[in-house]
């Protein structure tokens, strides 16, 4: 392409591809197409989105496809890929100027040259570092905040490379840039305090961004940068100040308001700061040695003490507990049972450890993790009442304790108690007792939602306490009375009792027992207490454990299946859908044959539910494993089912279907238990057959299931199902034994 001739061209082209008009666009993305592999497009390209003066979509078009080009041509093996002297002329004016007005095309920007850093850097692109350090000392603000932007993503991008060349020349980086990186974060830095000092909240905007850029390159040159970071006096050294600054921007955060521009940003760059130590206790944890009294002293200050107060925010706390559950929980500072197996880096580590959580430091963090974090708050109390599905889907799911300040609380409790059970179990144990003398002032919600939390630690804490708490007889004395207190004050504490239970039947609960809670559960269920009910469901319904005896469930059988398939009407989120009908499932498999007078009008729901769920495939995997259950459970009377039944085996097992991914091991097995319960092969189960020969040409873990889904069909019915299939069943088979172990070889004779 010649650049002066091209250049209005592709402007034209890239014009008409940023119009709303599909007439309009479509051949203009299929020109463009045509130019990503003729010779001196993305010099065009280079040429229109430096050009300030053009409209800004259309430079935002031409750094993706030039961002595109890089992954798909840079590389020399690349088919089409773009000759040297190409790859020349574009570094080389890709660093000419740092100066990209529009935030968006800057980080874009950045990106792309940090992608060619990724293949290029340092042997074919050596002066790249060296001009971005020199850049990001300029006077100009625009051109610093560019440099110092495409810094941080070519260092990002150099710390990710994992082969041994490539580490090594990262090392070498490092070690070089080091120095320079801390001085130009602590410029920034100390500019930052000083100017939020004055009051200039404008620049200090701007100060506190090139502070977070510069902290974000030493995070990866810090945690990336070295083999053995402890012998290097700048990269301790950096890690010390990092406390020092973490107190100085907390304080800092009290004269900034909610409000301010600055506050987000200042949050982050905490947030950041916490995130240093984090990733370098995870990557190196012996270099952490020297720094784990001092981060411990740190969070517990800041998160159980009153040095917090009016300063810490949620992600803040969280972070800090992280650090916490890290150290405490890190193999790494654990010594072997034989002490002598134990290297001397581990057993200084677990010195230290032991030095810092003395009895009052492990009281006082107990008491505060129960007493103030595991505390119900307003709006969880609000949510509860408006809508407790949601609520109880909320606590229950997927949040990740590293992000979340209450699944975070929950998750720290469990380590600590863990590790220094013999400690805290007789704290634990002296809050359940205060709690046992007096009775319950359902008009004072403190005491309430104190003996919420206490029940809540009792609970995570239940294998721990194994030997120290007779929980029948708690169960039988106060626990079961506790549910029956109908004031609407008290459900917090219903809804805690019945996950207590939850959690102690696995651990310690007689089977005599079960009628006792059986009763409350069907009150439960009958009182319609939703929050309750579907905490304790989320645990699974005491049915599918190996104390459970049909016999003593048999009284409940109707009633509490009836109140069940009630509930599964009622809710109407997918998640509590799944749970209740895996306890109904649970149901069904244990009772077996006995519960077929009562399964009407579950069946009647089901194909409903089915086309409900076209866009939940999890909940379209519990409806399987319900009809497995259920299959089972009626035998031959199943057939009754076939006209929903097989046409759902059909879809799950119909590899042309995107659906299959999630259904195909559940479809497979439904498909099997329904031929076993099958008086007969009929025209339809005949008819599905069809789906088996793509299955078989998948040869994956599922073979053995198919293999016995056609042993199914011979033994109902070999005639007439040998006669329709016989041939392509041999064609299948041949191609499968080339291609499959002795074991699989072995089943297809066996077939």
């Amino acid at each position: 392409m010649d650049l002066n001739s091209a250049s209005t061209i592709v402007l034209r082209v890239l014009t008409q591809a940023t119009s709303q008009d599909t007439a309009v666009l479509k051949p203009a993305e299929e020109q463009l197409k045509q130019w990503e592999t003729q010779p001196g497009f993305y010099s065009v390209l280079l040429n229109i989105f430096t050009n300030h003066t053009l409209d800004v979509n259309v430079r935002w078009l031409a750094v993706l496809y030039f961002k595109n080009g890089i992954d798909r041509y840079w590389r020399r093996v690349a088919p089409h890929a773009l000759s040297d002297e190409e790859k020349t002329t574009l570094r080389a004016g890709l660093i000419t100027n740092f100066n990209e007005p529009v935030n968006q095309i800057a980080t874009q920007i950045s990106v792309l040259i940090a992608k060619v850093a990724r293949v290029d850097c340092p042997r074919q692109w050596p002066e790249l570092i060296p001009t971005l350090l020199e850049s990001v000392k300029v006077q100009d603000d625009l051109r610093q905040h560019r440099a110092l932007l495409t810094f941080y993503h070519v260092t990002k991008t150099l710390a990710s490379k994992r082969l041994a060349a490539d580490r090594k020349l990262f090392y070498d980086l490092a070690s070089g840039i080091y120095s320079f990186a801390c001085s130009l974060w602590n410029h920034h830095t100390d500019t930052f305090l000083q100017q939020v000092c004055t009051g200039d909240e404008a620049a200090a905007a701007n100060s506190l961004e090139r502070t977070l850029l510069s902290l974000k390159v030493l995070r990866k040159l810090t945690v990336h940068g070295f083999v053995e970071p402890h012998w290097s006096t700048e990269v301790m050294g950096f890690l010390h100040a990092v406390f020092e600054r973490l107190k100085q921007f907390l304080e800092c955060s009290r004269s900034i308001k909610a409000e301010n521009v600055c506050r987000d940003r200042l949050e982050k760059t905490i947030i950041l700061f916490t995130k240093v130590l984090l990733d370098f206790l995870d990557q190196h944890p012996f270099s952490f040695t020297p720094l784990i009294q001092r981060s411990l002293e740190f969070a517990v200050s800041y998160v159980f003490t009153e040095a917090g107060e009016g300063i810490v925010f949620e992600r803040f706390i969280v972070q800090c507990m992280n650090l916490i559950k890290m150290i405490v929980k890190n193999y790494a500072y654990k010594p072997s049972k034989n002490i002598e197996d134990s290297s001397p880096e581990t057993l200084e580590a677990h010195k230290i450890k032991t030095a810092f959580f003395t009895y009052p430091t492990l009281m006082e963090i107990c008491r505060r993790l129960v007493t103030h974090y595991f505390l119900l708050t307003k709006e969880e109390l609000t949510m509860w009442e408006e809508d407790p599905e949601g609520f109880t889907v909320e606590e229950t799911g997927g949040d990740s304790w590293k992000y979340s300040l209450r699944p975070c609380t929950e998750v720290l409790f469990i380590d600590i108690f863990h590790e220094y059970n013999q400690t805290l179990t007789p704290v634990l144990l002296e809050m359940v007792q205060n709690l046992q003398g007096s009775s319950t002032n359902m008009e004072d919600t403190s005491v309430i939602l104190i003996k919420d939390a206490v029940y809540n630690a009792v609970g995570l804490a239940a294998y721990e306490l194994f030997d120290s708490v007779d929980f029948d007889q708690w169960f039988k004395n106060q626990l079961l009375a506790e549910l029956q207190v109908s004031h609407n004050r008290y459900k917090p504490i219903r809804r805690r009792v019945i996950w207590l239970i939850g959690q102690w039947i696995s651990v310690k609960f007689k089977s005599d027992l079960r009628p006792m809670l059986y009763e409350a559960i069907h009150n439960l269920l009958q009182d319609q207490d939703l929050v309750s009910v579907l905490v304790f469901l989320n645990g699974g319904l005491p049915v599918d454990d190996f104390e459970f005896r049909t016999d003593q469930f048999l009284p409940y059988l109707e009633s509490m299946f009836t109140l069940l398939f009630q509930l599964l009407q009622e809710v109407t989120q997918c998640d509590t859908k799944m749970h209740v009908l895996h306890v109904l499932s649970c149901v069904i498999e244990r009772v077996n044959m006995q519960i077929r007078p009562y399964v009407g009008c579950l069946v009647q729901y089901l194909p409903l539910l089915w086309k409900q769920s076209e866009e939940h495939n999890m909940l379209r995997c519990a409806i399987l494993t319900t009809l497995i259950h259920l299959v089972q459970g009626l035998g031959a009377d199943s057939e009754n089912l076939y006209p929903f039944l097989l046409p759902v085996i059909q879809l799950s097992t119909d590899v042309s279907q995107p659906p299959h991914v999630y259904l195909l091991e559940d479809g497979l097995e439904l498909w099997l238990v329904t031929l076993e319960n099958s008086p007969c092969l009929t025209p339809e189960l005949l008819r599905i057959f069809q789906n088996m020969s793509a299955l078989l040409e998948l040869s994956s873990e599922n073979l053995k299931n198919c293999f016995k889904i056609i042993n199914a069909y011979i033994f109902l019915s070999s005639s007439e199902f040998l006669q329709m299939y016989a041939a392509d069943l041999c064609r299948s088979f041949c191609d499968l034994l080339k291609d499959i172990t002795t074991e699989g070889q072995v089943q297809v004779l066996k077939v």
